[in-house]
């Protein structure tokens, strides 16, 4: 099983359609004793927030979030933590959202390895 999520900055790592996560949306992850939740921001997200549960290497959690255009918007998403070679984390997820028409899959990504520093800007 993959380490805590706790503390860890990932982001996406392709963009998603116009006016969802993209490559500038940074999520901050907590997690303590099956809990999970994260706040977000970045490119088209003002702010976002999930919450869930992690059971070994499975996430299942709700997200909702409001968009620059003044929208919101929610969904459920399934993940799968997933230790990289170089010891970062990465979230293979499977989402849908409930407040309207749409599914997909995406992947997010540790953005340092563990014991460097965040390059200037992340």
């Amino acid at each position: 099983m993959a380490g805590s999520l706790d503390g860890l900055v990932l982001a996406p790592v392709a963009d998603q359609a116009p006016g969802q996560v993209g490559t500038r949306t940074r999520f901050a992850y907590h997690e303590r004793n099956g809990e999970v939740w994260a706040e977000y921001a970045g490119g088209d997200v003002v702010r976002g927030h999930l919450v869930g549960t992690r059971e070994g290497d499975r996430l299942d959690f709700r997200y909702v979030q409001l968009k620059q255009d003044g929208t919101t918007s929610s969904g459920h998403c399934v993940s799968t933590v997933v230790e990289l070679p170089d010891g970062r984390v990465r979230l293979e997820e499977a989402w849908e959202w409930e407040s309207q028409p749409g599914s997909g899959t995406s992947v997010v990504e540790q953005l340092t390895a563990p014991g460097e520093r965040p390059a200037a800007g992340e």
